[in-house]
């Protein structure tokens, strides 16, 4: 009997960042939303010191897919092994590693390998799998590179903002979690939106585009991926972004209180597209004006969808 064709593949980059910093990166999947493009959301089904079970989610060619994948961790060798649980057809199977090598001080070299086969040993099949992973690891090493030297000259240069607030709304944990489930009531609800689509695409999987308008007026369209889960927290990364923003990643978090009420907490993590601060916010700003502005602004919006969300509930009793 023919053993089934596996195709390997390896692609590396060089990265002026320690590699200690680069696994800790490709290590933490909670972070690859704000790292790499299609991520939307990554959670772990099982960890441990050296093996976990990590489920993601990713936007690939306007589908939200979802897998599962094993790991494999050594932080003294600097590599991270991985292998899918049960790859999706043209996919037979595929696996592979992340290893980072020290090339010097504050420089290293990240490679990252692939194995697969194809469904049926189709050898057309193989060669199309082929040119998807060629294509998606030249961009993962680039937004991995261009994600771990950001902020490397100093604080004034760093693009990166991340936040929460949290808030105690009176009324039970399923209203406040509907409201911001059920978005396509949002412009009748909230006044800063104007007009709302939401689709359905899976369990628990949503496609949120929206108008909006910001404190000065002006209207901004953006969408966004959501992955919800019932009365817990839904996630969010917007695929449609306003100008001032290269990534725009979140979560809403809902927590009874034991007294009647409900904690939600409003994440939000964003990357400033620096090339368009001085065209957004004027000649004179900069990057740190950029993040203060996001700051308030993203924040202002969310806690004014949580006052309309807690006088929904509180209404509902």
């Amino acid at each position: 009997m023919t053993r089934p064709t596996t195709r390997e593949t390896a692609h590396e980059i060089t990265v002026r960042a320690p590699a200690e910093r680069l696994y800790g990166l490709i290590a933490d999947v909670g972070g690859w939303p704000a790292i790499f493009p299609p991520s939307v959301h990554a959670d772990h089904l099982d960890r441990g010191d050296t093996e976990e079970r990590i489920r993601l989610w990713a936007a690939v060619d306007g589908e939200v897919k979802q897998w599962t994948s094993r790991r494999t961790l050594d932080r003294a060798g600097l590599r991270i092994d991985f292998r899918q649980e049960t790859p999706r057809p043209p996919m037979a199977a595929m696996g592979g590693a992340w290893i980072i090598e020290s090339t010097g001080p504050g420089e290293c070299t990240v490679r990252l390998l692939h194995d697969f086969r194809a469904v049926g040993d189709d050898p057309a099949m193989l060669d199309r799998i082929d040119r998807a992973v060629d294509a998606n690891s030249r961009a993962e090493l680039a937004a991995l590179k261009q994600h771990a030297e950001r902020g490397s000259d100093g604080d004034e240069h760093d693009t990166f903002l991340t936040f929460e607030d949290t808030v105690r709304l009176e009324g039970h944990v399923k209203d406040v979690y509907d409201f911001i489930d059920q978005a396509q009531h949002w412009a009748d609800r909230l006044p800063h939106v104007t007009a709302v689509s939401l689709r359905e695409v899976g369990p628990g999987i949503q496609i949120l585009a929206m108008d909006t308008l910001t404190k000065d007026g002006s209207p901004h369209t953006t969408e966004s991926v959501r992955v919800c889960v019932p009365y817990e927290r839904i996630v969010y990364k917007q695929t449609t972004l306003p100008p001032l923003m290269a990534v725009h990643t979140g979560e809403w978090r809902f927590e009874e209180d034991g007294a009647g009420a409900t904690l939600v907490t409003s994440r939000h993590t964003a990357v400033v597209e620096p090339r368009a601060v001085t065209r957004v916010l004027g000649e004179t700003a900069d990057l740190a004006a950029a993040r203060r502005f996001l700051r308030e602004a993203l924040g202002a919006n969310s806690l004014a969808t949580l006052r309309h969300a807690g006088a929904y509930a509180a209404a509902r009793g």
